[in-house]
């Protein structure tokens, strides 16, 4: 039965133009370019990945210290964005020290977790540094303070994904916040 079933088979390769059933050179020369082809774009892709969450994630953290220097601004009373190196995580604060409620994702808190995003896990906080403090604090003015409540002097935090790094700066007296290379 078996010898039957080869002799089928070579029977059919041979109807078909084909020599005992296998893969002509040509067949295999185009799948080998087509697996070339689709490596050769793969790749970029996936080491771009980590220079657009960077991007991101500095953008992001520009954004959250924005956002606390409205509230403090518009409700007329501090809020501080305290930033954990160790942990990959930053939270905005109110006056009391207590997490406030994130304005676009009902029912959270104001945490960002690096660690935990799979949309930011490439990125850590390479340092948080207000005047050798983890604590950035607005008033009332949009005026910015250290961790121990005296006027910042200087303010930056810096965001690595990879072999590049971002900074994110707080400006003092104004609050003024720029990103940069």
């Amino acid at each position: 039965m078996c010898e039957n079933m080869k002799r089928r088979m070579k029977q059919r390769a041979a109807v078909r133009g084909m020599p005992g059933g296998g893969f002509t050179l040509i067949e295999v020369i185009l799948v080998v370019l087509i697996i070339g082809i689709a490596a050769a774009v793969v790749v970029p892709m996936a080491s771009s990945a980590s220079g657009m969450q960077l991007r991101a994630a500095v953008n992001m953290v520009a954004a959250d210290i924005e956002y606390a220097k409205s509230m403090a601004i518009s409700r007329g009373q501090r809020y501080s964005v305290v930033f954990n190196k160790t942990s990959e995580t930053y939270q905005v604060v109110d006056q009391a020290g207590t997490v406030i409620a994130h304005p676009v994702k009902k029912g959270f808190n104001y945490v960002i977790d690096f660690r935990n995003d799979g949309r930011l896990d490439q990125v850590e906080i390479l340092d948080a540094s207000f005047d050798a403090t983890n604590k950035v604090t607005f008033d009332y003015l949009g005026s910015p303070y250290n961790g121990s409540s005296t006027p910042l002097n200087s303010g930056v935090v810096t965001l690595q994904s990879g072999t590049m790094t971002r900074t994110v700066s707080v400006e003092p007296v104004t609050g003024f916040i720029s990103v940069s290379n």
